[in-house]
Protein backbone atom coordinates (compact mmCIF):
# COMPACT_ATOMS: atom_id res chain seq x y z
CA UNK A 1 0.00 0.00 0.00
CA UNK A 2 0.93 3.77 -0.69
CA UNK A 3 2.15 6.53 1.98
CA UNK A 4 -1.03 8.08 0.83
CA UNK A 5 -3.48 5.39 1.83
CA UNK A 6 -1.67 4.70 4.89
CA UNK A 7 -2.16 8.63 5.93
CA UNK A 8 -5.50 8.61 4.58
CA UNK A 9 -5.97 5.93 7.25
CA UNK A 10 -4.43 7.15 10.19
CA UNK A 11 -6.09 11.00 10.05
CA UNK A 12 -9.34 9.48 9.65
CA UNK A 13 -8.61 7.99 13.04
CA UNK A 14 -6.94 10.77 14.71
CA UNK A 15 -9.45 13.28 13.14
CA UNK A 16 -6.53 15.07 11.91
CA UNK A 17 -3.98 15.36 14.96
CA UNK A 18 -0.56 14.49 14.06
CA UNK A 19 -0.80 11.70 17.06
CA UNK A 20 -2.75 9.76 19.24
CA UNK A 21 -2.75 7.68 22.39
CA UNK A 22 -2.08 4.01 21.55
CA UNK A 23 -5.00 3.01 24.31
CA UNK A 24 -7.38 5.63 21.62
CA UNK A 25 -6.44 3.55 18.77
CA UNK A 26 -6.80 0.35 20.41
CA UNK A 27 -10.18 1.64 21.70
CA UNK A 28 -11.13 2.71 17.78
CA UNK A 29 -9.95 -0.65 16.99
CA UNK A 30 -12.46 -2.31 19.23
CA UNK A 31 -15.46 0.48 18.41
CA UNK A 32 -15.64 -1.12 14.93
CA UNK A 33 -16.63 -4.18 16.65
CA UNK A 34 -13.14 -6.31 15.85
CA UNK A 35 -12.91 -9.38 18.37
CA UNK A 36 -9.48 -8.93 19.56
CA UNK A 37 -9.44 -12.47 19.66
CA UNK A 38 -9.78 -12.75 15.89
CA UNK A 39 -6.30 -14.50 14.10
CA UNK A 40 -6.47 -11.77 11.65
CA UNK A 41 -5.25 -9.22 14.89
CA UNK A 42 -2.94 -11.49 16.42
CA UNK A 43 0.27 -10.09 15.40
CA UNK A 44 -0.78 -6.39 15.72
CA UNK A 45 -2.01 -6.94 19.49
CA UNK A 46 1.16 -9.24 20.10
CA UNK A 47 2.38 -5.86 19.06
CA UNK A 48 0.93 -3.20 20.96
CA UNK A 49 1.87 -4.99 23.91
CA UNK A 50 5.20 -5.40 23.53
CA UNK A 51 5.58 -1.94 22.56
CA UNK A 52 3.35 -0.71 26.08
CA UNK A 53 5.50 -3.17 27.91
CA UNK A 54 8.58 -1.58 26.65
CA UNK A 55 7.35 2.17 27.39
CA UNK A 56 6.34 1.26 31.05
CA UNK A 57 2.51 2.26 30.39
CA UNK A 58 1.75 5.38 28.23
CA UNK A 59 2.51 5.69 24.71
CA UNK A 60 1.66 8.23 21.79
CA UNK A 61 1.69 7.02 18.34
CA UNK A 62 2.48 9.19 15.75
CA UNK A 63 2.53 7.69 11.76
CA UNK A 64 5.51 5.94 12.12
CA UNK A 65 4.46 4.12 14.89
CA UNK A 66 1.27 3.63 13.33
CA UNK A 67 2.40 2.33 9.98
CA UNK A 68 4.20 -0.12 12.10
CA UNK A 69 0.96 -1.67 13.37
CA UNK A 70 -0.44 -1.15 9.94
CA UNK A 71 1.54 -3.16 7.67
CA UNK A 72 0.99 -5.75 10.25
CA UNK A 73 -2.72 -5.95 9.76
CA UNK A 74 -4.29 -8.15 7.11
CA UNK A 75 -5.64 -6.34 4.12
CA UNK A 76 -9.35 -7.34 4.72
CA UNK A 77 -9.09 -6.12 8.44
CA UNK A 78 -8.32 -2.70 7.21
CA UNK A 79 -10.88 -2.30 4.81
CA UNK A 80 -13.21 -2.89 7.38
CA UNK A 81 -11.87 -0.76 9.99
CA UNK A 82 -11.66 1.96 7.36
CA UNK A 83 -15.35 1.35 6.41
CA UNK A 84 -16.46 2.15 10.07
CA UNK A 85 -14.97 5.46 9.59
CA UNK A 86 -16.18 6.39 6.00
CA UNK A 87 -18.85 4.37 4.67
CA UNK A 88 -20.71 2.24 7.21
CA UNK A 89 -20.39 -1.27 5.56
CA UNK A 90 -24.44 -2.87 5.37
CA UNK A 91 -23.81 -6.67 6.25
CA UNK A 92 -24.01 -7.36 10.09
CA UNK A 93 -24.42 -10.18 12.31
CA UNK A 94 -26.22 -10.32 15.47
CA UNK A 95 -26.17 -12.67 18.64
CA UNK A 96 -28.82 -12.03 21.05
CA UNK A 97 -28.67 -13.08 24.85
CA UNK A 98 -31.59 -13.09 27.22
CA UNK A 99 -30.46 -13.97 30.44
CA UNK A 100 -31.82 -17.03 32.42
CA UNK A 101 -35.06 -15.96 34.32
CA UNK A 102 -33.90 -12.45 35.33
CA UNK A 103 -36.46 -10.09 33.80
CA UNK A 104 -34.83 -7.14 34.94
CA UNK A 105 -31.70 -8.32 31.86
CA UNK A 106 -33.99 -9.55 29.36
CA UNK A 107 -32.96 -7.08 26.75
CA UNK A 108 -29.61 -7.03 26.65
CA UNK A 109 -27.82 -8.19 23.84
CA UNK A 110 -24.52 -8.79 21.61
CA UNK A 111 -24.52 -7.64 18.42
CA UNK A 112 -22.29 -8.47 15.85
CA UNK A 113 -21.91 -5.87 12.38
CA UNK A 114 -19.74 -7.09 9.73
CA UNK A 115 -16.84 -8.11 11.84
CA UNK A 116 -18.02 -5.51 14.66
CA UNK A 117 -19.20 -6.66 17.98
CA UNK A 118 -21.50 -4.90 20.85
CA UNK A 119 -22.23 -7.27 23.91
CA UNK A 120 -23.85 -7.08 27.11
CA UNK A 121 -25.16 -9.28 29.82
CA UNK A 122 -23.56 -13.28 30.11
CA UNK A 123 -22.66 -14.08 26.57
CA UNK A 124 -20.47 -16.28 27.63
CA UNK A 125 -21.86 -18.69 29.44
CA UNK A 126 -21.39 -22.52 27.92
CA UNK A 127 -24.91 -24.51 27.34
CA UNK A 128 -25.77 -27.49 24.88
CA UNK A 129 -27.32 -27.11 21.44
CA UNK A 130 -29.53 -30.20 22.09
CA UNK A 131 -32.18 -30.01 18.74
CA UNK A 132 -30.77 -26.54 17.99
CA UNK A 133 -27.53 -28.87 15.73
CA UNK A 134 -30.31 -30.48 13.48
CA UNK A 135 -29.66 -27.96 10.62
CA UNK A 136 -26.18 -28.32 11.08
CA UNK A 137 -25.72 -31.37 10.91
CA UNK A 138 -27.91 -31.86 7.95
CA UNK A 139 -25.99 -29.02 6.58
CA UNK A 140 -22.70 -31.45 7.16
CA UNK A 141 -23.99 -34.14 5.62
CA UNK A 142 -25.31 -32.28 2.38
CA UNK A 143 -22.17 -30.92 2.02
CA UNK A 144 -20.84 -34.19 1.91
CA UNK A 145 -22.82 -36.46 0.05
CA UNK A 146 -25.38 -33.78 -1.76
CA UNK A 147 -28.82 -33.37 -2.03
CA UNK A 148 -29.63 -36.78 -3.87
CA UNK A 149 -27.91 -39.12 -1.70
CA UNK A 150 -29.41 -37.64 1.80
CA UNK A 151 -32.97 -37.71 0.29
CA UNK A 152 -32.42 -41.35 -0.61
CA UNK A 153 -32.91 -41.51 3.66
CA UNK A 154 -34.96 -38.64 4.94
CA UNK A 155 -38.02 -36.14 3.75
CA UNK A 156 -38.31 -32.89 3.07
CA UNK A 157 -42.40 -32.60 4.55
CA UNK A 158 -43.32 -31.22 8.08
CA UNK A 159 -44.30 -33.68 9.84
CA UNK A 160 -47.63 -32.10 11.37
CA UNK A 161 -46.28 -35.06 14.51
CA UNK A 162 -44.71 -34.52 17.91
CA UNK A 163 -41.18 -34.48 17.16
CA UNK A 164 -40.23 -37.28 18.72
CA UNK A 165 -43.13 -39.27 17.34
CA UNK A 166 -42.52 -42.87 16.04
CA UNK A 167 -43.89 -41.80 12.85
CA UNK A 168 -42.26 -42.08 8.97
CA UNK A 169 -43.69 -40.67 5.63
CA UNK A 170 -45.48 -42.59 2.93
CA UNK A 171 -41.84 -43.72 1.36
CA UNK A 172 -40.75 -44.97 5.06
CA UNK A 173 -38.41 -42.38 5.77
CA UNK A 174 -38.44 -39.66 8.66
CA UNK A 175 -40.40 -36.90 7.57
CA UNK A 176 -37.44 -34.46 7.64
CA UNK A 177 -34.16 -33.88 9.22
CA UNK A 178 -35.49 -31.38 11.80
CA UNK A 179 -37.39 -33.96 14.07
CA UNK A 180 -35.45 -36.55 15.56
CA UNK A 181 -36.10 -39.56 14.02
CA UNK A 182 -34.73 -37.98 10.71
CA UNK A 183 -31.59 -36.48 12.97
CA UNK A 184 -31.18 -39.65 14.37
CA UNK A 185 -30.12 -41.12 10.60
CA UNK A 186 -28.75 -37.95 9.46
CA UNK A 187 -25.99 -38.65 11.84
CA UNK A 188 -25.51 -42.35 10.42
CA UNK A 189 -24.76 -40.55 7.54
CA UNK A 190 -21.79 -38.28 8.89
CA UNK A 191 -18.71 -40.13 8.45
CA UNK A 192 -18.71 -44.35 8.08
CA UNK A 193 -15.37 -44.49 10.58
CA UNK A 194 -17.49 -44.29 13.75
CA UNK A 195 -13.66 -43.27 15.48
CA UNK A 196 -13.52 -40.28 13.14
CA UNK A 197 -17.20 -39.04 12.94
CA UNK A 198 -17.48 -36.42 16.32
CA UNK A 199 -13.71 -34.78 15.83
CA UNK A 200 -14.80 -34.65 12.20
CA UNK A 201 -17.92 -32.84 12.94
CA UNK A 202 -16.65 -30.97 15.45
CA UNK A 203 -13.96 -29.58 13.14
CA UNK A 204 -17.00 -28.26 11.00
CA UNK A 205 -18.45 -26.63 13.82
CA UNK A 206 -15.60 -24.79 15.01
CA UNK A 207 -14.86 -23.63 11.61
CA UNK A 208 -18.45 -22.09 11.25
CA UNK A 209 -17.80 -20.65 14.37
CA UNK A 210 -14.53 -19.12 13.61
CA UNK A 211 -12.34 -18.13 17.08
CA UNK A 212 -15.61 -18.75 18.97
CA UNK A 213 -15.75 -21.52 21.91
CA UNK A 214 -17.11 -25.01 20.76
CA UNK A 215 -17.22 -27.46 23.59
CA UNK A 216 -18.57 -30.83 24.79
CA UNK A 217 -21.12 -31.17 28.23
CA UNK A 218 -20.32 -35.16 29.09
CA UNK A 219 -22.78 -34.71 31.67
CA UNK A 220 -25.42 -33.84 29.04
CA UNK A 221 -24.13 -36.63 27.12
CA UNK A 222 -24.54 -38.82 29.63
CA UNK A 223 -27.85 -38.12 30.75
CA UNK A 224 -29.01 -38.35 27.21
CA UNK A 225 -27.77 -41.84 27.00
CA UNK A 226 -29.14 -42.97 30.61
CA UNK A 227 -32.63 -41.47 30.04
CA UNK A 228 -33.26 -41.49 25.72
CA UNK A 229 -35.57 -44.47 25.65
CA UNK A 230 -38.02 -42.44 23.25
CA UNK A 231 -35.03 -42.10 21.47
CA UNK A 232 -34.21 -45.98 21.04
CA UNK A 233 -37.54 -46.58 20.98
CA UNK A 234 -37.19 -44.45 17.70
CA UNK A 235 -34.20 -46.29 16.41
CA UNK A 236 -35.39 -49.59 16.68
CA UNK A 237 -38.34 -48.29 14.68
CA UNK A 238 -36.16 -47.06 11.56
CA UNK A 239 -34.27 -50.27 12.15
CA UNK A 240 -37.19 -52.37 11.48
CA UNK A 241 -38.16 -50.30 8.42
CA UNK A 242 -34.46 -50.21 6.88
CA UNK A 243 -34.20 -46.36 7.13
CA UNK A 244 -30.11 -46.81 7.80
CA UNK A 245 -27.95 -47.02 4.80
CA UNK A 246 -26.67 -50.44 4.36
CA UNK A 247 -24.11 -51.86 7.00
CA UNK A 248 -25.28 -48.80 9.30
CA UNK A 249 -25.00 -49.58 13.15
CA UNK A 250 -28.10 -48.61 14.92
CA UNK A 251 -26.86 -48.22 18.31
CA UNK A 252 -23.54 -46.39 16.97
CA UNK A 253 -25.85 -43.78 15.10
CA UNK A 254 -27.77 -43.20 18.21
CA UNK A 255 -25.03 -42.97 20.52
CA UNK A 256 -23.34 -39.90 18.03
CA UNK A 257 -26.79 -38.62 17.86
CA UNK A 258 -26.75 -38.24 21.84
CA UNK A 259 -23.20 -36.34 21.22
CA UNK A 260 -24.03 -34.01 18.80
CA UNK A 261 -26.56 -32.94 20.91
CA UNK A 262 -24.36 -32.26 23.76
CA UNK A 263 -22.51 -29.90 21.99
CA UNK A 264 -22.11 -26.60 23.85
CA UNK A 265 -21.42 -23.17 22.55
CA UNK A 266 -22.24 -19.77 23.73
CA UNK A 267 -24.64 -17.16 22.09
CA UNK A 268 -21.32 -15.73 20.74
CA UNK A 269 -20.11 -19.00 19.40
CA UNK A 270 -23.84 -19.51 18.07
CA UNK A 271 -24.66 -16.26 16.29
CA UNK A 272 -21.33 -17.01 14.13
CA UNK A 273 -22.38 -20.58 13.67
CA UNK A 274 -26.16 -18.78 12.60
CA UNK A 275 -24.02 -15.58 10.53
CA UNK A 276 -22.26 -18.30 8.50
CA UNK A 277 -25.02 -19.78 7.62
CA UNK A 278 -26.65 -16.30 7.04
CA UNK A 279 -23.42 -16.02 4.67
CA UNK A 280 -24.12 -18.44 2.33
CA UNK A 281 -21.69 -21.09 3.96
CA UNK A 282 -18.39 -18.73 4.42
CA UNK A 283 -17.48 -17.94 8.24
CA UNK A 284 -17.93 -13.77 8.25
CA UNK A 285 -14.88 -13.82 10.48
CA UNK A 286 -12.37 -15.79 8.76
CA UNK A 287 -13.65 -15.76 5.43
CA UNK A 288 -13.27 -19.52 4.92
CA UNK A 289 -15.94 -21.18 3.05
CA UNK A 290 -16.99 -24.29 5.60
CA UNK A 291 -20.51 -25.36 3.64
CA UNK A 292 -21.46 -25.45 0.12
CA UNK A 293 -23.72 -23.13 -1.01
CA UNK A 294 -26.22 -26.16 -2.07
CA UNK A 295 -26.32 -27.12 1.35
CA UNK A 296 -26.89 -23.74 3.20
CA UNK A 297 -29.92 -23.75 0.80
CA UNK A 298 -31.75 -26.78 1.75
CA UNK A 299 -30.81 -26.11 5.44
CA UNK A 300 -32.33 -22.76 5.14
CA UNK A 301 -35.86 -24.09 3.56
CA UNK A 302 -36.07 -27.09 6.00
CA UNK A 303 -35.27 -24.79 8.68
CA UNK A 304 -38.13 -22.65 7.76
CA UNK A 305 -40.65 -25.02 7.33
CA UNK A 306 -39.94 -27.32 9.97
CA UNK A 307 -37.22 -26.00 12.15
CA UNK A 308 -40.08 -24.78 15.34
CA UNK A 309 -41.10 -27.85 16.64
CA UNK A 310 -45.19 -27.98 16.22
CA UNK A 311 -45.05 -24.01 16.17
CA UNK A 312 -43.45 -23.84 12.70
CA UNK A 313 -45.98 -22.75 10.79
CA UNK A 314 -47.09 -19.81 13.43
CA UNK A 315 -43.77 -19.19 13.20
CA UNK A 316 -43.29 -19.20 9.16
CA UNK A 317 -46.35 -16.79 9.42
CA UNK A 318 -45.62 -14.13 11.66
CA UNK A 319 -41.68 -13.95 12.02
CA UNK A 320 -41.16 -15.33 8.43
CA UNK A 321 -37.53 -16.73 8.69
CA UNK A 322 -35.34 -20.15 9.23
CA UNK A 323 -35.21 -20.63 12.58
CA UNK A 324 -34.44 -23.92 14.99
CA UNK A 325 -34.90 -24.41 18.40
CA UNK A 326 -34.05 -26.57 21.13
CA UNK A 327 -35.44 -28.07 24.51
CA UNK A 328 -32.05 -26.14 25.88
CA UNK A 329 -33.71 -22.23 25.47
CA UNK A 330 -31.80 -21.63 22.12
CA UNK A 331 -33.45 -20.43 18.80
CA UNK A 332 -31.06 -19.89 16.42
CA UNK A 333 -32.15 -17.60 13.80
CA UNK A 334 -30.92 -16.78 10.40
CA UNK A 335 -31.87 -13.59 8.16
CA UNK A 336 -30.35 -14.44 5.01
CA UNK A 337 -27.59 -12.62 3.48
CA UNK A 338 -27.93 -10.05 6.66
CA UNK A 339 -27.51 -11.82 9.75
CA UNK A 340 -27.32 -14.55 12.05
CA UNK A 341 -28.75 -14.90 15.85
CA UNK A 342 -28.55 -16.70 18.97
CA UNK A 343 -31.27 -16.58 21.48
CA UNK A 344 -30.96 -18.20 24.86
CA UNK A 345 -33.62 -18.51 27.56
CA UNK A 346 -34.45 -21.92 29.03
CA UNK A 347 -38.07 -20.88 30.27
CA UNK A 348 -40.43 -23.00 27.59
CA UNK A 349 -43.51 -23.30 26.23
CA UNK A 350 -45.49 -26.20 26.11
CA UNK A 351 -44.25 -26.94 22.61
CA UNK A 352 -40.61 -26.86 24.14
CA UNK A 353 -39.89 -23.32 22.36
CA UNK A 354 -38.15 -20.56 24.51
CA UNK A 355 -40.90 -18.10 25.06
CA UNK A 356 -38.69 -14.84 25.69
CA UNK A 357 -36.83 -15.91 22.27
CA UNK A 358 -39.97 -16.60 20.45
CA UNK A 359 -40.78 -12.98 21.25
CA UNK A 360 -37.78 -11.59 20.44
CA UNK A 361 -37.67 -12.67 16.77
CA UNK A 362 -41.64 -11.41 16.50
CA UNK A 363 -40.52 -8.07 17.99
CA UNK A 364 -37.48 -8.24 15.75
CA UNK A 365 -39.15 -8.65 12.32
CA UNK A 366 -42.05 -6.05 13.53
CA UNK A 367 -39.49 -3.68 13.23
CA UNK A 368 -37.25 -4.37 10.63
CA UNK A 369 -38.52 -5.74 7.00
CA UNK A 370 -36.62 -9.23 7.74
CA UNK A 371 -40.24 -11.00 7.14
CA UNK A 372 -39.39 -12.90 4.47
CA UNK A 373 -42.57 -11.30 2.46
CA UNK A 374 -41.60 -7.10 3.84
CA UNK A 375 -40.66 -6.38 0.79
CA UNK A 376 -44.38 -6.09 -0.47
CA UNK A 377 -45.52 -2.43 -0.46
CA UNK A 378 -47.95 -2.57 2.38
CA UNK A 379 -44.75 -3.03 4.64
CA UNK A 380 -42.48 -0.07 3.05
CA UNK A 381 -43.16 1.98 6.66
CA UNK A 382 -40.67 -0.78 8.54
CA UNK A 383 -36.82 -0.23 8.87
CA UNK A 384 -34.42 -1.54 6.82
CA UNK A 385 -30.90 -1.27 8.43
CA UNK A 386 -28.88 -2.58 5.14
CA UNK A 387 -30.40 1.51 3.65
CA UNK A 388 -30.34 4.41 4.96
CA UNK A 389 -32.56 6.94 3.70
CA UNK A 390 -30.41 10.04 2.64
CA UNK A 391 -28.04 7.00 1.09
CA UNK A 392 -25.72 7.72 -1.13
CA UNK A 393 -25.00 4.84 -3.87
CA UNK A 394 -21.56 6.27 -4.37
CA UNK A 395 -20.41 4.71 -0.95
CA UNK A 396 -20.56 1.88 -2.98
CA UNK A 397 -17.89 2.97 -5.44
CA UNK A 398 -15.75 3.90 -3.09
CA UNK A 399 -15.87 0.39 -1.02
CA UNK A 400 -15.69 -1.59 -3.90
CA UNK A 401 -12.48 0.32 -5.34
CA UNK A 402 -11.13 0.48 -1.93
CA UNK A 403 -11.43 -3.51 -1.80
CA UNK A 404 -9.87 -3.91 -5.32
CA UNK A 405 -7.16 -1.44 -4.88
CA UNK A 406 -6.17 -3.73 -1.51
CA UNK A 407 -7.24 -7.50 -2.97
CA UNK A 408 -9.64 -7.64 -0.10
CA UNK A 409 -11.01 -10.97 -1.79
CA UNK A 410 -13.40 -11.42 1.33
CA UNK A 411 -15.36 -7.62 1.10
CA UNK A 412 -15.91 -7.97 -2.41
CA UNK A 413 -17.43 -11.79 -1.95
CA UNK A 414 -20.05 -9.61 0.86
CA UNK A 415 -20.87 -7.12 -1.79
CA UNK A 416 -21.52 -9.52 -4.57
CA UNK A 417 -23.77 -11.50 -2.15
CA UNK A 418 -25.62 -8.53 -1.41
CA UNK A 419 -26.47 -7.97 -4.63
CA UNK A 420 -24.04 -4.71 -5.88
CA UNK A 421 -23.07 -4.05 -9.21
CA UNK A 422 -19.78 -5.69 -9.08
CA UNK A 423 -19.47 -2.97 -12.90
CA UNK A 424 -19.94 0.10 -11.03
CA UNK A 425 -16.88 2.77 -12.24
CA UNK A 426 -15.63 5.75 -10.52
CA UNK A 427 -15.36 9.53 -11.70
CA UNK A 428 -12.83 8.64 -14.06
CA UNK A 429 -15.53 5.34 -15.31
CA UNK A 430 -12.62 3.05 -14.09
CA UNK A 431 -14.10 0.13 -12.38
CA UNK A 432 -12.99 -2.41 -9.52
CA UNK A 433 -10.99 -4.68 -12.42
CA UNK A 434 -9.71 -1.85 -14.14
CA UNK A 435 -7.97 -1.04 -10.08
CA UNK A 436 -7.19 -4.63 -9.42
CA UNK A 437 -5.52 -5.16 -12.61
CA UNK A 438 -3.58 -1.67 -12.56
CA UNK A 439 -2.26 -3.05 -8.73
CA UNK A 440 -1.26 -6.35 -9.59
CA UNK A 441 -4.15 -7.91 -7.06
CA UNK A 442 -3.76 -11.57 -8.57
CA UNK A 443 -6.41 -12.78 -6.40
CA UNK A 444 -8.95 -10.05 -6.99
CA UNK A 445 -8.77 -10.57 -10.71
CA UNK A 446 -9.90 -14.33 -10.42
CA UNK A 447 -12.70 -13.39 -8.24
CA UNK A 448 -14.02 -10.43 -10.23
CA UNK A 449 -14.00 -12.35 -13.78
CA UNK A 450 -14.24 -15.95 -12.61
CA UNK A 451 -17.02 -15.67 -10.16
CA UNK A 452 -18.63 -12.70 -10.92
CA UNK A 453 -18.17 -13.06 -14.61
CA UNK A 454 -17.47 -8.76 -15.30
CA UNK A 455 -17.22 -7.56 -18.26
CA UNK A 456 -13.65 -7.14 -18.92
CA UNK A 457 -13.96 -4.79 -22.31
CA UNK A 458 -15.23 -1.84 -20.61
CA UNK A 459 -13.20 1.49 -20.78
CA UNK A 460 -12.26 4.49 -18.35
CA UNK A 461 -12.09 7.79 -19.71
CA UNK A 462 -8.96 7.63 -21.40
CA UNK A 463 -10.06 4.59 -23.61
CA UNK A 464 -8.41 1.71 -21.69
CA UNK A 465 -9.70 -1.38 -20.72
CA UNK A 466 -8.45 -3.49 -17.89
CA UNK A 467 -6.06 -5.32 -19.71
CA UNK A 468 -4.54 -1.96 -20.39
CA UNK A 469 -3.68 -1.24 -17.25
CA UNK A 470 -2.15 -4.70 -16.12
CA UNK A 471 0.44 -4.11 -19.55
CA UNK A 472 1.05 -0.37 -18.27
CA UNK A 473 2.39 -1.82 -14.64
CA UNK A 474 3.88 -5.16 -15.97
CA UNK A 475 1.37 -7.45 -14.28
CA UNK A 476 2.22 -10.46 -16.88
CA UNK A 477 0.06 -12.92 -15.00
CA UNK A 478 -2.77 -10.31 -14.62
CA UNK A 479 -2.20 -9.68 -18.17
CA UNK A 480 -2.17 -13.56 -19.07
CA UNK A 481 -4.88 -14.12 -17.03
CA UNK A 482 -7.30 -11.38 -19.12
CA UNK A 483 -6.27 -12.29 -22.37
CA UNK A 484 -8.35 -16.01 -21.86
CA UNK A 485 -10.77 -14.25 -19.85
CA UNK A 486 -10.98 -12.06 -23.00
CA UNK A 487 -11.39 -15.13 -25.39
CA UNK A 488 -14.04 -16.64 -23.28
CA UNK A 489 -16.02 -13.69 -23.15
CA UNK A 490 -15.84 -12.21 -26.16
CA UNK A 491 -19.31 -14.23 -27.63
CA UNK A 492 -20.83 -12.71 -24.49
CA UNK A 493 -19.88 -8.45 -24.82
CA UNK A 494 -19.86 -6.81 -27.40
CA UNK A 495 -16.78 -5.23 -28.31
CA UNK A 496 -16.05 -1.59 -29.91
CA UNK A 497 -14.95 1.76 -29.21
CA UNK A 498 -18.10 3.20 -27.56
CA UNK A 499 -18.22 0.44 -24.69
CA UNK A 500 -19.10 2.47 -21.67
CA UNK A 501 -20.17 0.99 -18.27
CA UNK A 502 -23.59 1.48 -17.36
CA UNK A 503 -24.43 4.37 -15.23
CA UNK A 504 -27.01 3.47 -13.30
CA UNK A 505 -25.41 3.22 -9.62
CA UNK A 506 -28.67 0.59 -8.43
CA UNK A 507 -27.27 -2.00 -6.29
Amino acid sequence: MTDGMEDLLFYTITEGKDTIPLSQFVAALKKTGLLMSDPRLRDCVKHMRQVTRDAGGHVMMDKALFKRYFSSLCRRVLVTFLSYFLLLFHHFFVHFFVPYFDSKLEKTCSVKVGAKKHSAGDTKVPFCLQSCIKPLGYAIAMHEHGTEHVHRFVGKEPSGLKFNKLSLNDEDKPHNPMVNAGAIVISSLLKSNKAERFDYVMDFLKATAGPEYVGFSNATFQSERETGDRNYAIGYYLKEKRCFPDNADMMAALDFYFQLCSIEVTCESGSVMAATLANGGICPITGERVLSAEAVRNTLSLMHSCGMYDFSGQFAFHVGLPAKSGVSGAVLLVVPNVMGVMCWSPPLDRLGNSVRSIHFCQELVSYFNFHNYDNLRHFTKKHDPRRKSDEDPNKFVVSLMFAAYSGDVNTMRRFALSGVNMELTDYDSRTSLHIAAAEGQVEAVIFLTETCKVNPFMKDRWGNTPIDDAMQFGHTVIVSLLQDYQRLSSDSYAVSDTDKPKSSLTV
